[in-house]
């Protein structure tokens, strides 16, 4: 397997900021792999929030988390501000397939980058869903690339 090339801002129409926090560090002095996949869900769950797309209360149809991964290519760690880019690879009739990019504050290369796929279920019977309407014009900008 052939590790991707670290991708570049411009090839992310959605910004999200994140400020490391002191319990992000590992043992090794660097943020650890695990808050990676945390900081992934928290901007694309925002996104749709803001968007109107997501009702995380209320919400008759919820995105679960059914495949995830990512490569890292240079350590970030406390403190240091973390910019998360977010676009829509793939999008299905109940599945969203969601990339980013994560880049030191100030940096054009991503410092990792990953994906994450949501199924979108019936928030009751956990069955497959057909993406909300709503849903669907929030991911529009995220495909073409003008969020």
């Amino acid at each position: 397997m052939t590790k991707p090339e670290p991708a570049v801002r411009s090839t992310f129409p959605a910004w999200r900021s994140i400020t490391t926090r002191w319990a992000d560090n590992d043992a090794y002095g660097h943020v650890n792999n695990v808050v990676y996949y945390s900081w992934f869900d928290t901007a694309v769950n925002a996104y749709l929030i803001e968007q109107g797309a997501l009702d995380i209360r209320e919400g008759a149809v919820i995105g679960l988390v059914v495949e995830t991964q990512c490569n890292y290519f240079s350590p970030l760690a406390f403190p240091q501000t973390v910019d998360l880019g977010l676009r829509v690879a793939y999008r299905g009739r109940s599945s969203v397939r969601y990339e980013l990019g994560v880049f030191a504050s100030g940096q054009t290369r991503a410092a990792a980058q990953g994906y994450f796929v949501h199924v979108y279920v019936d928030a009751v019977s956990r069955q497959p869903a057909p993406l909300p309407l709503a849903l669907i014009n929030a991911l529009v900008p995220l495909q073409s690339g003008a969020a």
